[in-house]
C-alpha cells in the first residue's frame, strides 16, 4: 500500500489528523484482508466480490461505519479502481434510508404505531448488500401501507430525502433571492447543472456513479425536464436523469431500461431480477429527495406528486412539484 501517497491524497480533503490516520488504517486492513485471500496485488486489481467479503467482515466486527466506507471509497479513487470506488460508495449512498423512515414514521404516527409497523423487521446494517435490500423494503412497505393511511405514507416517505440535512442546499436559497424570478433562477440552475456534466465529461470523472459521455450530455440537454426540472405553469416537472444514462441510452430491453433508470439501492435490484415486488409508493422517497432543494430555495414546505416510476413499469421516473402562488406571479429580489 502506498501509505504516504494516500496520506497526501487525504490531506487535500481537509481531514483532521485522527480522521486521516483512521482512513489509512481501514485501507491497510482491507489490503491485509486481500493478502489473506491470496491477492497480493491488493486494491489495484480487486473488485466488487473482494469488497463484499470485506464488508461482511466489517459488519460482523461492528466497524461498518460511514467514515470507514468513505475511506475505502476514497482509496478506490486514489488507486484509480472505479469498481471498488463504486462498490463502497454505493453501499452508503442512501444507506440510512430505512433508518430515516423509521425515525420519520415515529414522528408522524407515534413510536407505538411505528414499532407495530416495524414488528418482525430487523433494521438493516450499513453496508447490507444491494441484493438483500429489496427484501427489507418490501416488508416495510407492506406493513406500512397496511397500517398507515396512504396520505401519511406518502408524506413520511417524501420527508426522508435520503437523510440529507437541509443546510446542504442553503446556497440554492441565496441564488433564488438574487434572481429576478423563478424562471431566471431555474435558467441559472440548469446552466450550472449542464456545466457540471460537461466538466465530468471533459475530465473523465464520474458523476456520482456514472460516466458522462457526449451522448449523455446531449440527451440531458434535449430534456429540459431532466436533472433540474422545467416549469409548466404553477408546477415544476422533474424527470430524474437515469442512474446509468450511458447504458440506458443503448438498452433495448424495457426491463433493463427501467433498471438503468432507477436510482434506488433499496429497490432497483428487484427490477433486474424480478424479485420481491415493492410498492411504487416507496418512490415518494425519491420524490422527497427531488423536492428538498426547492423547499430550501423557497423556504417553505412543498407538495410532490409521483407521475412515473420505474417500480410501477415506466422507463423513467418523473415527479411534479407544486409551486406556491406568489412564486408563479414572480419573486421580487430580497
Amino acid at each position: 500500500m502506498d501509505r504516504e501517497g494516500f496520506r497526501g491524497f487525504l490531506k487535500e480533503r481537509n481531514l483532521s489528523a485522527d480522521e486521516l490516520e483512521a482512513s489509512i488504517s481501514i485501507a491497510e486492513r482491507f489490503e491485509s484482508f486481500l493478502g489473506e485471500r491470496g491477492q497480493p496485488s491488493g486494491f489495484e486489481s480487486s473488485g466488487s466480490i473482494d469488497a463484499a467479503g470485506f464488508v461482511e467482515l466489517m459488519i460482523s466486527e461492528g466497524i461498518n461505519s460511514y467514515e470507514n466506507f468513505v475511506a475505502l471509497a476514497r482509496y478506490g479513487l486514489f488507486v484509480e479502481n472505479n469498481e471498488l470506488y463504486l462498490t463502497f460508495f454505493g453501499l452508503i449512498d442512501g444507506g440510512n434510508v430505512i433508518d430515516v423512515i423509521h425515525e420519520k414514521l415515529g414522528e408522524s404516527v407515534g413510536e407505538e404505531q411505528r414499532d407495530e409497523v416495524f414488528r418482525g423487521i430487523d433494521m438493516p446494517p450499513l453496508g447490507m448488500p444491494s441484493s438483500q435490500k429489496p427484501i427489507v423494503t418490501r416488508a416495510v412497505m407492506k406493513q406500512m401501507e397496511a397500517q398507515v393511511d396512504p396520505e401519511t405514507c406518502r408524506k413520511v416517505l417524501s420527508d426522508v430525502a435520503h437523510g440529507i440535512p437541509r443546510e446542504y442546499y442553503k446556497e440554492e436559497r441565496e441564488k433564488l433571492l438574487k434572481a429576478k424570478n423563478i424562471d431566471e433562477y431555474l435558467e441559472d440552475k440548469r446552466r450550472r447543472a449542464i456545466a457540471q456534466l460537461e466538466k465530468h465529461r471533459d475530465e473523465q470523472t464520474l458523476f456520482f456513479n456514472q460516466e458522462i459521455t457526449d451522448e449523455v450530455v446531449d440527451f440531458v440537454k434535449s430534456r429540459p425536464d431532466m436533472l433540474t426540472g422545467a416549469r409548466e405553469g404553477d408546477k415544476i416537472i422533474h424527470t430524474k436523469i437515469p442512474f446509468m444514462t450511458k447504458e440506458y441510452l443503448v438498452e433495448t430491453d424495457e426491463r433493463m431500461k427501467r433498471y438503468y433508470a432507477c436510482h434506488c439501492a433499496w429497490a432497483r435490484e428487484t427490477i433486474k431480477t424480478g424479485g420481491p415486488q415493492i410498492s411504487p409508493t416507496f418512490c415518494y422517497c425519491s420524490g422527497g429527495f427531488t423536492k428538498q432543494p426547492w423547499e430550501v430555495a423557497l423556504n417553505q414546505p412543498l407538495e410532490v406528486k409521483m407521475v412515473k416510476s420505474a417500480l410501477k413499469g415506466d422507463i423513467e421516473c418523473r415527479f411534479i412539484i407544486q409551486l406556491p402562488k406568489d412564486v408563479v406571479i414572480g419573486l421580487e429580489k430580497g
